[in-house]
């Protein structure tokens, strides 16, 4: 039986899905903020990917730039993003590990409970209670948490990134971490998703994480949040910027990389140990995949 809380969602669910039925993907970033000011934010997990911080700790070895003690010595920390980071929550989970952190929004609204939130966690952190959480990594070697910067903008744009104060985008984020956005992004929009990650990581070790969500559901039902597959990150990354065949199932027709400047090549694709809720079927069983990128 479905419990209040689950009731909610589909609640939730059901006013996005109404609010962008139809509607031009110029009006999504003002849709995001309606749903912010009105507090419907089912994609809200209440705290950070802990998917992400296994990958990051358990497979750090596919991580060439990540930080150490040499950055607690002066040296500049390596730099991360998050686009669409809602509350922030998987920002201060990299800040924790090291990074310096970008939380990135198109809503305003948004950016303004991250700053909340970030508050909020610094107070009760100084009470013991996200210890285990939020701690600088040192059993990865960090003893200092990296600096958080929120921003506002369009990921696909530049102005948030010459307006957070890193400067133009020369060698890239070191770390991008995408989970609830590539969802979140209609169909037409995917090229240019995989074209932007492509141009804004890193090249000599930076790495674009994916928590891939929600792979349960029907890509043909719409969204947000759409259906997603592992292929269909396979293909939009193997082919940035380009418009790609889909049958009448949504599926995409041919997956197989090329070789286009900007290819992303997948590293590895994982099962989690543990994972949101969301994450997981009616028996518990973590159905999300962790997929870690590089350029080729």
């Amino acid at each position: 039986m479905a419990s209040a809380e689950d009731h909610a969602i589909q609640g939730q669910l059901h006013r996005i899905r109404s609010l962008f039925k139809d509607s031009a993907y110029s009006k999504h970033p003002e849709h995001w903020d309606t749903l912010w000011k009105e507090s419907s934010t089912p994609w809200d997990r209440g705290g950070p990917s802990q998917a992400l911080d296994e990958v990051l700790s358990l497979h750090r070895e596919l991580f060439p730039n990540a930080p150490s003690s040499a950055h607690d010595r002066g040296k500049s920390k390596p730099k991360a993003l998050v686009p669409g980071c809602g509350r922030g929550h998987d920002v201060l989970l990299l800040s924790a590990h090291g990074y310096d952190v970008y939380g990135l929004d198109s809503s305003p609204t948004s950016i303004e409970e991250a700053k909340k939130n970030e508050k909020r966690v610094a107070e009760e952190d100084a009470e013991g209670k996200w210890k285990e959480v939020y701690a600088p990594r040192r059993d990865l070697g960090v003893t200092t948490k990296g600096r958080v910067m929120w921003v506002t903008g369009d990921f696909f744009e530049d102005d948030w990134v010459n307006d957070s104060g890193y400067g133009k985008v020369e060698t890239g984020f070191d770390i991008i971490f995408d989970y609830t956005f590539f969802c979140a992004l209609p169909p037409e929009a995917r090229p240019q998703w995989a074209k932007r990650l492509s141009d804004l990581l890193n090249p000599d070790g930076g790495r674009l994480v994916c928590l891939e969500w929600p792979l349960e559901k029907d890509p043909m039902t719409g969204g947000p949040p759409w259906g997603v597959s592992g292929d269909l990150y396979l293909a939009h990354l193997g082919h940035p910027g380009q418009l790609l065949p889909h049958n009448d199932k949504g599926q995409v027709v041919d997956g197989s990389a090329d070789t286009t400047p900007g290819v992303l090549k997948r590293l590895i694709r994982t099962q989690p140990a543990c994972t949101h809720k969301a994450g997981c079927d009616n028996q518990g069983n973590v159905v999300d995949r962790v997929s870690v990128w590089s350029h080729q």
